[in-house]
């Protein structure tokens, strides 16, 4: 055992007199304070090149983005395959036992007797007019077994519509009956509140700087540079940073702190690469950007007193981005973007 660990030690030691220590640096600034480091020229081997300043920048951004707050609407063979699953449910569940859940003669009890009979038998509220597990007249009949609804049904787009559906399983809690047993006319009946629209009064006038628009897609933070290009937060990588703080600190400069944000990982979920013209100041010839995928949990952007020059921000969605952002650029992060 101990001559093992003795052989071990005198490998590791081969290694560290044959390789030099290897650092890796992010910026082009930390990499010319490297290559002039007395310590590092000392331990350089005589052989070796002299180090040279790359000939590119690195940048990191962050890849901002709001989830979805909604389901998505169905798809007209998914509203139809939903309708085929209620009624196939409706057929082998067992009966719904009335007096298990109303005291006889009580206002919910006259409630749904009254809504069984608008709805000719039929247990379930969103399904139609269907003779379920028994058929014609209670007694096994053809109809029966018929779950699927046919293209020539005139109730097909009524049962399958999203929107009528919702309507008419909320419009089933509405009471029908006074506490007296009496009938309500429509006017006198007690209407439960119904849910907000999907569409917001931001996707009517189509204000790309709220966030509650296209409540169904995930929306993504851009910012409009003093050149007038859009782009996600991005600033330069400092010498002390990791690419996850520049993108932090590209954010707060561009859009604010008055974000509640977090982000996701360290690890770049995309890589941007442009050639550059090199001048008297930055004889940069490429411009490499690494983006970090981030959330937003509240909060909004505010532009005022940023200090990267940002004139306007849009929260927009992938297809709009692909509109607005360079096509070099969009091709390089649509894939670390989800559809939705």
């Amino acid at each position: 055992m101990a001559s093992s660990r003795r052989g071990g030690q005198a490998i590791s030691a081969l290694f560290k007199a044959i390789l030099p220590l290897q650092r890796r640096t992010y910026s082009a600034e930390a990499a010319a304070a490297a290559s002039s480091s007395p310590q590092d020229s000392a331990s350089s081997s005589s052989t070796s090149p002299p180090a040279t300043e790359p000939d590119y920048r690195i940048r990191a951004g962050l890849l901002l983005s709001r989830p979805p707050l909604l389901v998505r609407d169905p798809t007209p063979f998914e509203s139809a395959f939903y309708l085929y699953q209620k009624r196939l449910n409706e057929r082998l569940s067992s009966s719904f036992r009335r007096k298990v859940y109303f005291k006889p003669d009580t206002t919910l009890d006259l409630d749904w007797a009254l809504q069984l009979r608008e709805r000719k038998g039929t247990a379930a509220r969103d399904i139609g007019f269907y003779q379920g597990g028994k058929g014609a007249n209670g007694y096994g009949a053809a109809t029966a077994w018929n779950d699927e609804v046919t293209l020539d049904d005139p109730d097909a787009k009524t049962l399958t519509d999203p929107n009528l559906l919702r309507e008419r399983i909320i419009s089933d809690a509405d009471l029908r009956v006074s506490e007296d047993g009496e009938r309500l006319p429509e006017a006198d009946r007690i209407h439960v509140e119904r849910p907000q629209p999907r569409k917001t009064k931001a996707d009517e006038t189509n204000d790309t700087q709220r966030l509650d628009r296209k409540m169904d897609r995930t929306l993504y933070l851009v910012v409009k540079a003093a050149d007038g290009t859009w782009s996600f937060p991005t600033a330069d990588v400092r010498t002390d940073e990791n690419l996850h703080e520049t993108a932090t600190r590209a954010l707060e400069w561009a859009a604010g702190i008055d974000m509640n944000t977090w982000v996701v990982g360290r690890v770049p979920v995309a890589h941007i690469v442009r050639d550059l013209t090199p001048t008297e100041k930055e004889a940069y010839n490429s411009e490499k950007t690494f983006l970090i995928k981030g959330r937003i949990m509240a909060g909004q952007a505010n532009l005022k007193d940023n200090t990267l020059g940002v004139s306007a921000f849009q929260w927009l969605t992938k297809d709009e981005l692909a509109v607005h952002l360079p096509k070099h650029y969009y091709a390089s992060v649509k894939n670390a973007m989800p559809e939705r």
